[in-house]
């Protein structure tokens, strides 16, 4: 089992990041731009990813 130091080397951690400003772009024209609230659910169901994974990390480090 791999051990990282720091969550931010993390592939997983960085793919989700890409997909956070994916996300954004892709909704930041079009009809989905105007749906306000479905944009910002798609918006904050991306960012909760990274969001995740780091928070996964640092409670590892805590009971580690």
């Amino acid at each position: 089992m791999a051990t990282w130091t720091w969550f931010e080397s993390m592939d997983a951690w960085k793919a989700a990041c890409r997909l956070v400003v994916a996300v954004h772009k892709a909704t930041a024209e079009g009809e989905v731009s105007r749906d306000y609230a479905f944009r910002d659910h798609l918006r904050k169901s991306a960012l909760s990813i990274p969001s995740n994974i780091a928070e996964g990390f640092e409670r590892q480090e805590d009971e580690g």
